[in-house]
């Protein structure tokens, strides 16, 4: 007998390291009808995105994806050299090609196991406002990562044209972002996919706390009571566990690089199930 269809959530697939293709390559649905929401950074190189895109969309019922900085980078020999707002526009008519859905499309209900649910991929980027107490400014944030030695790649790959700065894209897409999701149906629960969490405690965590500044915006803060979120779904942090902020399950879904699952023994699953309606009932709970 068929178990009834789930909703499950990965990020941070990295397909161009061959032990994720691989794994990659033995990811297949758990019941008929399985959705798999896809929080970014599933490859840096174009190709690569579109094997790992269109395999997993040949299988599940339907693939959710929300870019990741990755996705976004324009890498010294990728044939596809477009940059910034281009190169994500050319990613959302790739996912259009193979049938999966993205932060510009309607945003589907989830009908199956725990739903119904609006299903919400976003793409908001970060602004440096996630900084360190000692950093008064964007710029004395960036200062100190560059002393330090730990800065994001993204600011040599990560182009933000045509706007004038990666802030001024993100603010451009919060807009965005908050007017569809304003416009959802008002009845039914959320569940908020993006590549960053929403909210800056994740980031407590980090082994390097000046990183934080490129994990998200404070914008968003609130964005999972607003939005009536009864999950949050990211990744970026390839820290995968669950947290709860405000009564909301948060869920990081990474599965990282080689080096860093590899320390951990065998090759893990990062795969959760996604169960939105004991997700809202426990936020109720917690929340009287």
């Amino acid at each position: 007998m068929s178990l009834p269809p789930r909703l499950r959530a990965v990020s941070d697939l990295h397909v161009g390291h061959p032990q994720n293709r691989a794994f990659v390559q033995d990811l297949y649905p758990e019941n008929d009808g399985d959705w798999l929401l896809v929080a970014g950074d599933v490859a840096d190189r174009y190709a690569d995105i579109e094997w790992a895109l269109g395999l997993l969309s040949s299988r599940f019922a339907r693939v959710v994806w929300a870019p990741g900085n990755h996705e976004l980078w324009t890498p010294p020999g990728d044939p596809v050299t477009l940059r910034g707002e281009e190169r994500y526009r050319e990613l959302v008519r790739l996912c259009r090609r193979l049938g999966v859905v993205t932060p510009e499309d309607p945003y589907p209900v989830w009908d199956g196991d725990g739903g119904p649910a609006t299903i919400a991929p976003l793409f908001v980027l970060y602004d440096y406002t996630f900084r360190v107490p000692e950093a008064r400014t964007q710029e004395e944030s960036l200062a100190l990562a560059y002393a330090a030695g730990v800065v994001c790649t993204d600011e040599a790959l990560l182009h933000p044209d045509p706007y004038p700065s990666r802030e001024a894209w993100c603010a451009a897409r919060i807009t965005e972002t908050e007017r569809r999701l304003a416009e959802r149906d008002p009845a039914l629960p959320t569940v908020l996919v993006n590549h960053y969490p929403l909210v800056r405690e994740p980031t407590d965590i980090l082994r390097y706390p000046l990183f934080a500044q490129w994990c998200g915006t404070v914008r968003t803060s609130d964005w999972h009571l607003r939005f009536d979120a009864a999950t949050m779904v990211y990744g970026h942090l390839h820290i995968p566990r669950t947290t709860f902020h405000d009564g909301v399950r948060f869920e990081e879904v990474s599965l990282g690089y080689p080096r860093e699952w590899q320390r951990r023994g065998p090759v893990p699953n990062p795969v959760r199930t996604i169960h939105p309606a004991d997700d809202r009932r426990r936020r109720a709970t917690v929340n009287g």
